[in-house]
């Protein structure tokens, strides 16, 4: 800028900054200071559970049934070693579980005599067994959420993947038992027709002898060749009844009862699958 244009140019005062007042000067301490819930990292508070009543209720719009006596429900999701020593074995799914298992049974049974009128008994039976077993019952508890639901106590939060299938096979025999005590035979119709038709109509699979199923899935295990030993032989020379053991390294040894050798095998061979959660173990 020339001399001329500064000159010229208005001389300006120095005016010292204007004070701001006290309430302006907090806001900027405010802003500038974390606040204390930042400082120390505040945690963000958790959803709280659902009461027990809301719980009885979100299930019972699962799977379709209002219990007038919800403690059968409470106890069809019982786990045995989730019970006080208060308790006894009777406090938890099992007794509804043996009642659901022949209820299910009853009603598959109609379904199919209903719905197959040209099927002889041994394809009635064939899809009797294929509908009524075990990983029909996981496949159905899962589907409606009751495996989340199980009450387990300390060991049995800790069992395997196998095993708790079987327990959640078994907790959805015990919801049929207790629909049924609840409601009667209509109710407990209800809840497998909504829920075992669309498998009814699937076309049967084919049933495969349960020792070569056992092997074969052994040896995808890296396990070897079950071996197979009698334990006890009863009844007359013309009317013996066997029982047999088969044994697998890492696994508890299943028995099963025949009237020949053969036939005892190959139920051990299916109660070892059954119990390990093996599909298509069931004897022909």
């Amino acid at each position: 800028m020339s001399a001329e244009a500064l000159s010229a140019a208005p001389e300006q005062e120095d005016k010292p900054p204007e004070a701001k007042p006290a309430a302006a000067k907090m806001s900027d301490k405010a802003a500038d200071k974390p606040s204390d819930a930042s400082a120390v990292g505040e945690k963000p508070k958790k959803q709280r559970r659902p009461s027990a009543k809301a719980l009885v209720r979100e299930i019972e719009e699962r799977i379709g049934h209002t219990f007038k006596n919800p403690t059968l429900l409470k106890t069809a999701l019982t786990h045995v070693s989730a019970l006080k020593p208060s308790q006894n074995r009777t406090d938890s799914y099992q007794r509804l579980e043996f009642l659901g298992d022949h209820v299910l049974g009853l009603i598959v049974s109609d379904m199919l005599y209903g719905a197959f009128p040209k099927a002889d008994e041994g394809e009635m039976s064939k899809r009797l067994a294929d509908l009524v077993r075990k990983e029909a019952c996981v496949d159905v508890a899962k589907s409606l959420g009751l495996h989340e639901n199980i009450k387990l106590g300390t060991v049995g939060a800790g069992v395997g993947a196998r095993l708790r299938n079987s327990i959640v096979g078994d907790i959805c025999e015990a919801v049929i038992g207790a629909i049924f005590l609840d409601g009667g035979y209509d109710a407990a119709e209800q809840f497998v027709l909504r829920n075992w038709t669309e498998r009814m109509r699937r076309p049967v699979r084919p049933l495969r002898d349960p020792k070569t199923v056992l092997q074969e899935w052994a040896q995808g295990k890296g396990l070897p060749t079950p071996s197979y030993r009698e334990v006890e032989r009863t009844g007359p020379h013309h009317d013996p009844r066997f029982r047999v053991a088969v044994d697998l390294p890492g696994l508890t040894s299943a028995e099963g009862i025949g009237s020949s050798k053969r036939a005892a095998e190959k139920a051990a061979a299916s109660a070892l699958l059954s119990r390990e959660g093996v599909s298509g173990g069931k004897d022909a």
